[in-house]
């Protein structure tokens, strides 16, 4: 299985990718710029751009939304917080990852450092949305994450570690070698959900994968040498880290034919994944009948209930169901801006609210593609009782974005920071990515003046 592994990540740059491919690797890029450069201005990336600043380094790799520009690994960090650095991120659902949120700055970091171009940085993405999620469909992802450890942290290093190890050109054996320092640095608790300001979530799922898994190509790149297996033999890396029986061969099975990022999710609203359900079949609901809060009961939202768990009475807004939808029944929709207020979840109006919000798992909702479902009850004050669903609700892989709708949200997160003119012409070049030579011009659209 390693020698397949090895050799597939070593030749994926030069690997060509069918069409429907390459148009989605650009949605997810896109969305991704849009959410890192977003999160910049977020209290987690006020952080990483302060603990940045204090490093020093050759500076080769930009800091989105900054002038900074610094080392590799420093720059992968930064963009890596700011891209989690709220719930506006990609995701790929069957894996419990955010893989954009990690190859996307390993891309960047490597591809600013040594000139690259779109081209080659839209395969190694591509490749590391594979990697990233094969890794943990191997461990399976929920019995991982019950055991206490973080899917994200653990698959999106190794998904960074083979974006930057063929933007390397490292050879098979290199691969192997990085594959083992990846695989040392696996890490991540599940205890990052209490952080209510997102600040530890954001480097657990974004800044420190992006930064380790750069690292470990870089190490390799230099000479490091280690241990050429490290998923066989004794007391192995799944030996050590899955909770349950597994099939090694998971991680090659389909590789270079069926590609992950076509089952990865783009997020509607600008919340946690599992709560796109329950939002989509709200806003269904309230543009249908024109409900207000004051028309309603009580509402019964059932969703997956492997989802719930993720999403049950947060300590942040952005990733509380039930205070979602409260904020989604009283405003008619949810932006950027409402999901990300503290304030709100004290307002008494929203409180009382929630209060008739139940939010229940239904295992007969919960499917391994992880298609944000959700069946709902509105019941209302006048006896009338509204019942809709979704199956598959936007966002999902069934049910993607357009580009149109993509560059919707996209313009609602970078004009605040980089204005109409910069944003628009920054988002013209991302969906031209493979035609760009070196991708140090974007530095001229993504930095702020």
């Amino acid at each position: 299985m390693m020698l397949t592994l090895s050799a597939h990540i070593a030749s994926a740059a030069k690997r060509p990718l069918p069409k429907e491919v390459t148009d989605r690797a650009k949605l997810h890029l896109v969305d991704t710029f849009a959410a890192m450069i977003s999160g910049s201005r977020l209290l987690p990336g006020k952080k990483a751009i302060a603990y940045d600043k204090t490093l020093g380094g050759k500076p080769s790799a930009g800091i989105l939304g900054t002038r900074m520009v610094t080392t590799p690994q420093n720059a992968a960090l930064a963009n890596g917080m700011f891209g989690h650095a709220d719930e506006t991120d990609d995701t790929h659902p069957p894996s419990l990852t955010h893989p954009g949120t990690s190859v996307v700055p390993a891309a960047m970091a490597i591809g600013e450092q040594n000139r690259l171009g779109g081209k080659a940085l839209l395969r190694a993405i591509v490749l590391g949305y594979d990697i990233c999620s094969r890794m943990l469909l191997t461990l399976k992802p929920m019995p991982y994450l019950r055991s206490g450890h973080h899917a994200a942290a653990t698959g999106q290093v190794f998904g960074a570690a083979a974006t930057a190890g063929a933007l390397l050109k490292l050879n098979a054996r290199q691969v192997r070698y990085m594959l083992s320092y990846a695989g040392q640095q696996t890490a991540g608790l599940y205890t990052m959900f209490r952080d209510p300001e997102h600040i530890e979530k954001a480097y657990a799922m974004g800044g420190m994968p992006a930064h380790n898994g750069t690292q470990a190509a870089l190490m390799v790149k230099h000479g490091w040498t280690g241990v050429e297996d490290i998923f066989s033999g004794e007391r192995d890396f799944f030996f050590t880290f899955a909770p349950e029986e597994i099939d090694r061969n998971e991680m090659v099975r389909g590789l270079g034919k069926d590609y992950e990022i076509m089952r990865a999710g783009i997020k509607r609203w600008p919340v946690g994944g599992p709560i796109q359900g329950p939002m989509h079949v709200l806003r269904d609901i309230i543009l249908q009948h024109g409900i207000k809060a004051a028309d309603v009961e009580k509402i019964i939202a059932r969703m997956p209930d492997k989802e719930l768990e993720i999403v049950n009475n947060r300590a942040s807004p952005d990733i509380s169901v039930q205070h979602l939808l409260a904020v989604m029944l009283i405003d008619g929709n949810v932006t950027f801006k409402s999901s990300h207020s503290f304030r709100r979840m004290q307002d008494p109006k929203v409180l009382a609210v929630r209060k008739r919000i139940e939010a229940i798992g239904d295992p007969a909702l919960t499917d391994a593609q992880r298609r944000w479902r959700c069946v709902m009850e509105v019941h209302l004050k006048d006896g009338r009782v509204l019942r809709h669903q979704t199956m598959a609700s936007k966002g999902s892989f069934e049910n993607p974005l357009t580009p149109a709708e993509e560059n919707e949200k996209a313009l609602d997160l970078l004009d605040p920071i980089l204005g109409k003119n910069r944003s628009a012409a920054l988002l013209d070049a991302l969906w031209n990515f493979d035609k760009i030579a070196d991708v140090r011009v974007l530095r001229k659209l993504y930095s702020t003046t």
